[in-house]
């Protein structure tokens, strides 16, 4: 059975548009759209019905600017369960690689049900700050001594209930993580848990990919991720690609790139050749690839990502946490590369204050304002909610980040009687969200013809209040 909306004002892939009627079929997609002639928010609309309009009169009406929901495109769920617990000076020479030490610790000890706790608390705040969907970068595989579960993978199914609890659609990516360094080195002790054999990788993907086939769920999705080229040797993640490819033609692929300069020195070091050079000369990079961070990129491998059309994901709140350094926004998109955002190590979860730092940097580096918005959409919170938003969706495999046919409903609706959207139109609601005020003006948000937040509240949020404060006392006193 049809559901029936009436969007007071909506973004639509032509632009924005007053008085739209939605119809949304059982699977939560989009099955038509009708829609009076373009108009601004200065203009007093009309309360006449559209002609030859198929939405019912009692359709539910829904006030405010509806866009549409940001897609998160790289998320370490069990990283929540750090978050604020890792800001203390160790000494002069602090750095991610010092922070690493503080994450493998909770990648330790952390367990299944610990693990559904933080990420159902997770991604309800997704929901709430504005992420309707999440890839989640996934390498806890093992259990706590380093051996193999027996049957079901319950980390891995720890994720998938989470995701269940919150309503937020998952693209899950099991990640190869094989060897500690460029080289082949072994993996550390502390690495136990994320190893994989390049078999039991492809076995877990196909097997899920099978079940998600006959599940035909709206929400979830599987993909596969390479941690990094110092964690997969080159030829492995060769033939591991080739592999997927057969199981997938479709299959996203994400990988970890060029995030800090030791990095970048170690591999010209090893091979003679920078991080994203060494995997573009491969030849596999296409759209399906969405290279994660991507820190110190040249300007020629910005431009060879952009001619590959591959995406990349820039978590400015978790780069800037760890000192990594800034990516490059304003060039890469100067050769039409495809940009989206993600919370990583959850530092931050808001894509609002993602794309507001992502333009800060840009303004900071050229001394000059509106630097990532262009001639075609020259409102800066627009330009990059709605290309993050359509990469985004790219980039996990989703059919969503548009509000178009076809696409899954995953909408949020932006108060416009709110503070921070005061004085808001429709061409600058975007502005307001990103710019003037984040999260608190989300009001509603739908996933896949569903309402998971009303009225900024989330069903399952006060369930799960106390059981996490409880845990994450637990857990900074056993990390102190």
């Amino acid at each position: 059975m049809e559901r029936h909306y009436r969007l007071d004002w909506a973004l639509l892939e032509g632009g924005w548009r007053r008085d739209v009627g939605v119809a949304v079929d059982e699977q939560g997609h989009i099955v038509r759209i009708e829609t009076e002639r373009a108009q601004t928010a200065e203009v007093p609309a009309a309360s006449r019905a559209m002609a030859d309009s198929q939405t019912p009169p009692d359709a539910e009406r829904v006030a405010g600017f509806v866009v549409p929901g940001m897609p998160n495109a790289h998320s370490h769920a069990f990283q929540r369960g750090m978050a604020g617990n890792t800001e203390y000076r160790l000494s002069s020479r602090d750095s991610f690689w010092t922070w690493r030490q503080a994450m493998y610790a909770l990648a330790r000890r952390i367990t299944p049900s610990d693990l559904e706790l933080i990420a159902a608390q997770l991604f309800v705040e997704m929901l709430k700050a504005g992420y309707t969907s999440v890839a989640e970068f996934h390498y806890l595989h093992r259990n706590a001594d380093g051996a193999a579960y027996a049957a079901t993978n319950e980390l891995w199914e720890a994720i998938a209930r989470a995701a269940d609890t919150a309503g937020i659609g998952l693209t899950f990516l099991p990640t190869l993580y094989q060897t500690s360094d460029f080289g082949s080195q072994p993996l550390k002790p502390e690495q136990s848990r994320f190893a994989l054999t390049t078999a039991e990788f492809l076995r877990a993907v196909e097997t899920r990919v099978s079940a998600e086939r006959q599940l035909a769920s709206p929400r979830i999705r599987t993909g596969a991720a390479f941690h990094s080229l110092r964690a997969v040797p080159l030829e492995t993640l060769r033939e591991a690609v080739r592999s997927l490819s057969s199981i997938d033609a479709e299959l996203p692929i994400h990988i970890h790139i060029a995030e800090q300069k030791k990095e970048v020195d170690a591999c010209l070091a090893a091979t003679g050749h920078r991080p994203i050079e060494l995997l573009l000369e491969t030849g596999l990079v296409n759209e399906r690839w969405c290279l994660v961070h991507a820190t110190h990129a040249t300007p020629a491998e910005l431009r060879d990502i952009a001619a590959a059309r591959a995406a990349v994901c820039v978590s400015i709140s978790t780069e800037a946490n760890l000192g990594d350094g800034f990516f490059d926004a304003a060039r890469f998109l100067e050769s039409n590369g495809r940009i989206c955002v993600g919370s990583d190590s959850q530092a931050t979860v808001c894509p609002a204050e993602e794309l507001r730092w992502m333009e800060y940097q840009a303004r900071l580096r050229k001394r000059r304002r509106g630097v990532l918005a262009d001639s075609r959409e020259p409102h800066v919170g627009t330009r990059l909610w709605r290309d993050a938003a359509r990469h985004g969706a790219a980039a996990l495999g989703q059919p969503a980040g548009v509000i178009a046919q076809g696409a899954r409903a995953d909408w949020l609706v932006l108060d416009a009687e709110h503070p921070s959207m005061a004085g808001a139109r429709d061409t600058t609601s975007l502005d307001h969200l990103i710019f003037a005020g984040g999260s608190p003006a989300i009001r509603d948000v739908m996933v896949a013809g569903r309402w998971v937040v009303k009225a900024r509240r989330h069903a399952a949020e006060e369930r799960l209040a106390v059981p996490f404060k409880q845990l994450m006392g637990r857990l900074a006193l056993e990390g102190a």
